[in-house]
């Protein structure tokens, strides 16, 4: 079985190496263009491409797929190749590129995509974030069959995964491509079987998983300790949850959940110790801050943060959005 795969970050690596090491032939690789990243913005290649490069796998990096969008041409090039690769099926995960119903209708065995959910909960682009943010207890892989619709086609397998009390996003998603690298192996076994089975997603539980942004990684003190301390977690890599403190901006990685006296307004430091650390009352409860960052500094305890900024515990000093 040929099989072209289209895929960007890592949790798409994971998915390619996966296919290669299983002996699939693949005879082309789409990902996003270079972008810049780093202090000096200089362009940096996918992991996708990265791991083709090395394993000398042809890297195709359209900057669109719509025929009827922004660049036709790019978009009409990359129709012509695909169209000129022998393949059976086009396999995706996290490529980045919506891909019309031209570019579903040419791969003989259509195409398979890799979702980090069990859908149709979190149906979008953020979905491990959004498991997390939630509470959810239970997240997985479903490997679905692409229609034109946004992560609506028919589901062709489902493992389930825990999310465990102290996953990040980060955490969840090194478990959730391992996973994901498994099944759409499996799957494609079944294929050259001919024994694959398609089940259509339930009409309900239907959720949607918006891209993360920056804005909201902005903690509102006024919300529940218990939702505060799931978007730590959520937003752990990127884009990291942050606050202003004494008129300092830190970056909040790690943070527990305690009870505060019902008198202390929300955003009120409660304490800031090496004992108890760095406590600041919510709209419920008070969320202990274990770990932080300063603006151009290094992770650090709660604890050795104190040392080199200590900060004052009054009714005036306030952890502010």
């Amino acid at each position: 079985m040929k099989i072209i795969f289209a895929g960007t970050p890592e949790f798409a690596a994971v998915a390619i190496r996966a296919l290669h090491a299983a002996g699939f032939e693949i005879p082309l690789a789409l990902t996003q263009p270079d972008r810049p990243a780093g202090r000096g913005m200089k362009l940096h290649a996918s992991a996708v491409k990265l791991f083709a490069l090395e394993h000398g796998i042809p890297v195709a990096q359209p900057v669109s797929l719509r025929l009827d969008g922004k660049y036709p041409d790019a978009a009409r090039a990359a129709h012509d190749l695909l169209a000129q690769t022998p393949h059976d099926v086009m396999v995706v995960a996290a490529y980045g590129l919506i891909l019309p119903e031209s570019i579903l209708a040419i791969p003989r065995l259509g195409c398979l995509n890799i979702h980090a959910s069990l859908l149709p909960r979190w149906r979008g682009a953020a979905p491990i974030h959004r498991a997390i943010e939630a509470g959810d207890t239970d997240t997985g892989i479903t490997i679905m069959q692409m229609d034109k619709g946004l992560d609506t086609g028919a589901m062709l397998h489902m493992a389930h995964l825990p999310i465990l009390p102290d996953d990040t996003t980060g955490i969840l998603h090194d478990r959730l491509a391992a996973l994901g690298g498994r099944m759409i192996v499996e799957v494609l076994h079944q294929f050259e079987q001919g024994a694959q089975h398609a089940t259509a997603q339930p009409e309900s539980g239907m959720t949607y998983a918006a891209k993360i942004s920056k804005e909201e990684a902005t903690l509102d003190f006024s919300q529940p300790a218990e939702l505060l301390a799931r978007k730590i977690r959520a937003f752990d890599p990127a884009p990291a949850a942050c606050t202003v403190i004494d008129g300092m901006p830190v970056k909040i990685w790690r943070a527990d959940v305690v009870e505060r006296s019902a008198a202390a307004g929300a955003g009120q430091i409660l304490a800031a110790d090496s004992e108890s650390g760095l406590v600041i009352a919510c709209g419920s409860g008070a969320l202990r801050i274990t770990e932080l960052q300063k603006s151009g500094g290094k992770r650090l305890p709660a604890s050795e943060f104190l040392k080199g900024f200590p900060i004052a515990v009054a009714s005036a000093t306030r952890a502010s959005t």
